[in-house]
């Protein structure tokens, strides 16, 4: 052991959910990597400190901050020493201690300090550092994690990863970095089980809506009609519409396979283009993919999706291969660009980013917090502490005149702070804190100066706003200004606290608030949960407190399921666990949870939001909800949900199929069957005499065929495809476990773990494991995932060869996951296990030409999916 480590020593007993993390260590670093998912509040920094100590080797600690680089070594002296002597330790990268504390960003400069990058991986061997850990690695700029990832390259280091969130909204390229940099996720502190420890208290999210203002609206709705009116005119646009026939890829398919192979989504836009204009696709141009002449093509109807994806190749992807028409492209440019769906070399017809930007922006959201504080307040009385956060100050309405409070149209911290002193019925407890404006109430200078009796702040009156004064510090005393607003607002006197997420998001600690509302639309859910985690700390000094979390949306009323706001809280809600919004309280992460409708429309948000405040003010409601969800699990589990996708409800979709395709089925058999005996023996009975019984037999089966066997396929087809989905999930999933085993990666008994299957009321599949450890259930959720969604680009895929099922048109092709994809070794194992529950089949390398026909025709199997969520991975308390 490192002579210095002989100091470092907890002082305090390892919490429950601690102490069984840091017992399975041993197992999950023996790859060198061990990547911890731990919550605010779970001791994440104190455990790092723990596993480095238990490595024994010389460390670098990479936090993503100065002030989170600070937290790591106060920790390190406030709980591993008794006197906070510990001197072992550095915080400059140059002179590297036994524990070096630094920044994402100080390591990079400090990289390019080396003109010789060698000298730069042997300055770590020189001095001895084995272990990194790595705090909150993701959303790193390139060059960080370039520089990283060189240095984890060179040298067999031990890799500690601590996260409070995964970047899973992130893009796709961002999370394979973040993974190949910290390894696949080995562990995780369950927020359950910090509730159950009391080390967070009880709290639920509530979302509230509000409805675009007329401006607004007029906005969007003209925005969706000058795009249908390009769109009807393309369709009928013969100089657009000769140009995509005449394209190299649909005019001589078989001399750009290469080219389809790596873009089939611009080869789909085309054929769905041509095909939606009236065109007929020819099946010679088909056939050379694979195709059978005589074979159904089911070809998607043209959306605003593929005509991104047509447009956004024309203008960008493939323009350098169409140089011949760039006049013509030229013109379509220009026409896009007046319709304001064409910026920076992207494509969007859906208006995404443009819409959003106003929605997002809407100053409809500042009634909602005036709404949402007037009930909390309500609720709590003098209990509430409530912080608002959003993204930007808006200085410029500091001095607003009052005649134009009314026309203020963004959402910020001045904003939002003049509604509230208008439209709440206690203004004197509303303050600001933000990194450039403070203000506070007059009645509470008294307190204030209390705190602070020096004169190192100076009070300001606000223009036509004489019941708050401006605060501002003099010298070095913004720290001390911080933390005299906290200690005011822990006390009481400020209730409602505005400010932004910069300031208060990360490293400021109120454990009184009990009421966050997230007014903040910029960033990723990394930060949206680290604010979330402001609220839900426990309070030493309010046993009993709970905590009520609003997340503020604006719908589109061009879009049923809200649009992008909407779609946004869908994504970060991922990363929120809860209970659930029901009768019967579980714990789940999430948007589904909230059990909110499908359709948001202006008509019904009022009866909405109203349901939302009158269930918020049953706070004694919550922690006996929780309570009864704790009860029925022990942990966390991963569980994959088969989306039921069509739009057909899925109770009303099973009565059409089952009632009326089978039971009618029969009904009419008995009817028609008497019928049918009684004519056929009437005009055949002659048969009888003349070639006798067995004849007459035969031609009554024969006859009995043809009048009711396409009715018997029909009934029998949707006996098969929608009786047996969630037993064929199963299936699946327990072909992947015995894969898992036969390779060596399940660390658990086979005996003991078990596949489980259910279909709910709404039609979704849920598919999960039984007494797996959190990284078997990872990898299991990944495979299982990799199988049913649509097919983008395996290595291998497996063909289910039963003529049968094909000639019932069920989906007979499965790629590989990519676990047991890499080498054909580990693909065959699969296809051995999975021949144990799918009988014949066939497995198919697509690097060949055969495969890659395969391949393409695969996704164009599954092209009507392309846009459409087919399942989806959900974290259960069970």
């Amino acid at each position: 052991m490192l002579k210095t480590f002989n100091d470092l020593k907890f002082k305090f007993p390892w919490r429950s959910y601690q102490a069984k993390l840091l017992t399975h260590f041993e197992d999950h670093i023996a790859d060198h990597h061990f990547h911890v998912i731990a919550p605010p509040g779970s001791g994440k920094t104190i455990l790092g400190i723990e596993i480095l100590r238990k490595l024994d080797q010389k460390t670098l600690v990479l936090a993503p901050t100065l002030t989170i680089r600070n937290q790591w070594e106060n920790r390190l002296q406030t709980f591993f020493t008794e006197t906070k002597a510990y001197n072992s330790y550095s915080f400059d990268l140059k002179t590297p201690g036994d524990i070096t504390f630094s920044t994402y960003q100080a390591l990079f400069a400090f990289y390019q300090s080396f003109e010789d990058k060698t000298a730069y991986f042997n300055f770590f061997k020189q001095h001895n550092i084995e272990t990194l850990v790595l705090d909150e690695a993701h959303h790193l700029k390139n060059a960080w994690w370039f520089c990283l990832m060189k240095l984890k390259q060179q040298s067999n280091f031990s890799i500690v990863a601590l996260t409070a969130t995964p970047p899973y909204d992130s893009s796709r390229t961002e999370v394979s970095k973040y993974f190949e940099l910290c390894g696949d996720i080995d562990d995780e502190i369950a927020v359950p089980d910090l509730v159950k420890e009391r080390d967070l208290c009880p709290h639920h999210d509530f979302v509230y809506f509000s409805k675009p203002n007329d401006l607004e609206i007029n906005f969007i709705a003209d925005f969706r009609i000058h795009i249908a009116d390009f769109n009807d005119r393309l369709l009928q646009d013969t100089t657009f519409i000769s140009f995509l026939v005449n394209h190299r890829l649909y005019k001589q398919p078989n001399w750009h396979l290469e080219d389809l192979y790596a873009n089939t989504e611009y080869f789909s836009a085309i054929l769905i283009f041509l095909h939606a204009s009236g065109q007929h696709i020819e099946s010679q141009k088909l056939e050379v993919l694979g195709f059978e002449s005589a074979e159904k093509i089911q070809i998607p109807n043209l959306d605003l999706h593929w005509l991104s994806i047509l447009f956004q190749n024309l203008l960008v992807t493939d323009r350098n291969q169409l140089i011949s028409d760039e006049a013509y492209l030229y013109t379509l440019e220009k026409q896009l660009r007046r319709l304001h769906v064409f910026n920076r070399k992207k494509v969007d017809f859906i208006g995404g980013d443009l819409i959003y930007k106003s929605l997002a922006n809407s100053p409809s959201k500042l009634n909602s917090i005036v709404s949402i504080v007037n009930t909390e307040r309500q609720s709590l009385a003098t209990d509430l502490r409530c912080v608002i956060l959003t993204d930007y100050v808006r200085k410029e309405f500091l001095d607003v005149e009052p005649q134009d409070l009314k026309a203020i149209n963004k959402i910020g911290v001045l904003p939002i702070f003049h509604h509230l002193r208008l439209g709440c019925k206690n203004p004197n407890e509303i303050a600001v804190l933000s990194g450039s404006i403070v203000i506070i109430h007059h009645s509470i200078l008294k307190a204030f100066k209390a705190i602070s009796p020096k004169s190192e702040f100076e009070f300001t009156p606000i223009k036509n706003t004489p019941s708050h004064v401006l605060v501002s510090a003099k010298g070095q005393s913004k720290t001390q200004l911080v933390n005299h607003i906290t200690t005011l607002f822990e006390a009481g006197d400020i209730k409602v606290l505005i400010g932004t997420k910069a300031l208060l998001g990360e490293g400021w600690d109120a454990p009184a608030i009990n009421s966050l509302i997230l007014a903040s639309f910029v960033g990723s859910f990394v930060s949206s949960n680290q604010m979330r985690g402001r609220a839900i700390r426990k309070d030493p000094n309010a046993l009993k407190k709970t905590s009520n979390i609003w997340h503020l949306a604006c719908i589109d009323p061009t879009q049923l399921d809200g649009g992008r706001e909407v779609d946004t809280l869908k994504r970060r809600f991922e990363a929120f666990l809860g209970i659930a919004n029901n009768n019967i309280p579980f714990i789940s992460n999430g948007f589904d949870r909230l059990n909110l409708p499908n359709q948001l429309t202006i008509a019904n948000l009022d009866t909405l939001n109203k349901k939302t405040l009158s269930q918020a003010k049953q706070r004694n409601l919550i922690a006996d909800k929780w309570d009864l969800a704790l009860g029925k699990g022990t942990k966390l589990t991963k569980e994959i949900t088969i989306l039921h996708t069509s739009k057909t409800p899925y109770k009303k979709q099973k009565q059409i199929y089952y009632f009326d395709a089978v039971q009618l089925f029969f009904m009419e058999f008995l009817f028609g069957a008497m019928l049918f005996y009684v004519e056929y023996i009437a005009t055949h009975f002659n048969l009888i005499f003349m070639q006798g019984v067995f004849i007459f037999i035969k031609g009554l089966l024969a006859a009995f065929f043809v009048a009711f066997g396409y009715k018997f396929y029909k009934a029998l087809m949707t006996y098969i495809r929608y009786g047996f989905l969630y037993r064929k999930i199963k299936k699946m999933g327990c072909a992947i476990i015995e894969t898992l085993n036969v390779l060596g990666h399940l660390t658990t008994s086979k005996s003991v773990i078990k596949v489980l299957s259910s279909v709910s009321e709404n039609g979704h599949v849920t598919c999960y494991l039984e007494g797996a450890t959190a990284f078997e259930n990872t990898l299991f959720s990944k495979a299982l995932r990799e199988l049913i969604e649509p097919i983008d680009a395996p290595r291998y895929v497996l063909i289910n060869t039963n003529r049968f099922r094909k000639r019932f048109d069920l989906e007979n092709v499965y790629p590989v996951p990519e676990l047991f994809g890499s080498k054909k070794e580990y693909a065959e194992a699969f296809q051995k296990q999975w021949t144990n529950y799918f009988r014949k089949n066939k497995l198919l390398y697509t690097r060949h030409m055969d495969g890659r026909k395969l391949l393409l025709k695969a996704r164009l199997f599954h092209s009507y999916n392309a846009f459409k969520e087919v399942s989806k991975e959900t974290l259960g308390w069970k």
